[in-house]
């Protein structure tokens, strides 16, 4: 038994010398470009416009988007920026989405009628479109089809991490490598088959259909609530885009539509493409399916954390980078009066360089006009306090979504988590204290989470009978508070780097502030010392 003991000891330790080796290798070095994956030597054209672009007086600066991904570094340094508290937080790079499934489809039948880890999210698997690679980007011997995620520079040949997140199964969308041949595009005559859908109304997918006459299908990325998703070589431009591809239903085609509508009315107070929401391209109609052409983006945000800063999180001035970026976004949401009822790191995509992102998938957005009180509305562990409450909401639903957001990038940790509406507020008041009365007061669904004194009722799952039972809590103060957690671990920080650490901090107390009147706006966000002192400098 000891002598087993001892060579798993040695075998332990000869992985993470290989995890080392590997890391040492690959420092500095970009993800691979997805047009690799696609044995196409297209380049991926800059998703914004480059820093040359004349400024307006008003416009905050944004970095370069010639930056390389060596010179825009993600990670932590070992030396300096250390883990924060919460080590039993949820991992941010495991989130799980089917948590918020049974919340979708509640969220759905209302308007008819605490440890999650961010490495297992997958889009693919959700109600939630994807823009995103599914297969890797390297590894030309794989199979077909194996067990894996996208290409992780970083990780070990045998992952020894009891908590990692389970392996995805990825399509076989492409024999994916440098060698790879792609099938020959052609044209797929309507006849062809008896019928195009499968029984759930999705678009057939097939690698090499030449599509609309132009769009050359190169992978098959996978498939949301609404539709499915296709990367396609736009063979009048010769750069690769991305396809959604919506279910041939009529509400689905409403919904898309709708989409259309609100992306549209983006990009024209947008000419510039300076404010970081997705552009689309043009839609059309394709064997009785509204298609929706995007920009080509890279991985999202979540990816992101699960590569360069799992549990962790990644470095301050990554984090500055898109947090600016966001609140950009967040200006030009506002400005058209758009809700996007959605923001999370899966719906924002970056870059291949990594160093500029996009807010996306607008298939939750509406004109703040249309604000339905429901409860459901919004992934829930970035779902406001207002509309689980059911108060009026407005823009500043928007602004809590990305402060948990940030925080999540920072810590690689998720900050409010709960398996209802009810434990969401206890989560809530336990890192933020308690709710006014007058704010209570203005809640329609107040009644199911407080008593008549406005206590808290607590509904919690008995360990030994798995029942739910109540048990009133009095919150006085806040247990979890957001300073001490941020702050637990500075040692090996400079004094300058601890002070940004703190501006940070104040940045997101007026990002998550529980009343949505006293919450930052974007405007006021993107001058507060933690953004606009970076940019002077």
């Amino acid at each position: 038994m000891e002598k087993k003991l001892v060579d798993e000891a040695a075998i332990l330790e000869e992985r993470r010398k290989r995890r080392e080796a590997i890391k040492a290798k690959y420092k500095g070095q970009a993800t691979p470009l997805l047009v690799s994956a696609l044995a196409l030597n297209t380049p991926t054209p800059a998703t914004t416009p480059a820093e040359t672009t004349p400024l307006t007086p008003g416009s905050p600066f944004a970095p370069s988007r010639e930056e390389s991904p060596a010179e825009f570094s993600i990670e932590k340094n070992d030396n300096a920026e250390t883990k924060p508290q919460g080590e039993d937080d949820p991992s941010a790079a495991d989130y799980d989405p089917n948590e918020d499934m049974d919340d979708r489809m509640k969220d759905k039948r209302y308007q008819q009628e605490n440890e999650v880890s961010s490495g297992a999210y997958d889009e693919v698997k959700t109600n939630h479109d994807i823009l995103m690679p599914e297969k890797p980007a390297e590894e030309p011997e794989q199979e077909a089809e194996k067990d894996t995620d996208e290409f992780d520079m970083f990780a070990e040949v045998d992952d020894d991490d009891m908590f990692a997140a389970a392996p995805t199964k990825a399509r076989a969308v492409n024999p994916a490598g440098a060698g790879a041949i792609i099938a020959q595009a052609k044209r797929m005559d309507f006849n062809m088959v008896d019928d195009w859908d499968d029984f759930e109304g999705y678009y057939r997918i097939v690698l090499g259909e030449l599509i609309d006459g132009r769009y050359h299908v190169q992978a098959n990325l996978g498939k949301g609530m609404f539709s499915g998703v296709v990367r396609a070589l736009d063979t009048e431009t010769e750069k690769l885009v991305a396809i959604k591809l919506i279910r041939n239903n009529e509400t689905m085609r409403k919904a898309g539509q709708k989409e259309i509508d609100i992306l549209k009315k983006l990009a024209a107070h947008d000419p510039e493409d300076r404010k970081h929401c997705v552009r689309l391209e043009r839609s059309f109609d394709h064997k009785g399916h509204l298609c929706l052409v995007f920009e080509n983006l890279s991985i999202n945000l979540r990816e992101v954390l699960k590569k360069f800063g799992r549990d962790i999180g990644i470095n301050l001035r990554a984090v500055r980078t898109y947090a600016q970026q966001l609140f950009l976004g967040l200006t030009l949401l506002k400005k058209c009066n758009i809700l996007h009822a959605d923001i999370k790191p899966d719906n924002i995509l970056v870059n291949d360089a990594r160093n500029v992102l996009k807010i996306c998938d607008l298939g939750s957005a509406s004109d703040a006009s249309e604000n339905e009180i429901t409860p459901y509305l919004v992934s829930r562990f970035y779902r406001a306090p207002e509309v689980i409450l059911g108060m009026p909401y407005d823009f500043a639903m928007d602004m809590w979504s990305v402060g948990c957001t940030l925080y999540e990038l920072y810590t690689g940790k998720i900050l409010f988590t709960g398996r209802t509406n009810n434990q969401m507020l206890k989560s809530m008041m336990e890192c933020r204290g308690k709710f006014s009365q007058k704010m209570l007061k203005k809640g329609q669904f107040t009644p199911m989470h407080f008593d008549e004194m406005l206590n808290f009722r607590s509904v919690e799952k008995d360990k030994l009978t798995n029942k739910d039972v109540v048990r009133v809590i009095n919150f006085t103060k806040p247990t979890r508070e957001l300073k001490p957690r941020l702050l637990a671990s500075t040692s090996g920080m400079k004094d300058v780097e601890i002070k940004e650490l703190n501006l940070f901090i104040d940045l997101l107390d007026r990002c998550l502030q529980l009343n949505p009147e006293k919450r930052i706006t974007p405007l006021e966000a993107l001058k507060h010392p933690f953004i606009h002192k970076a940019l002077k400098a």
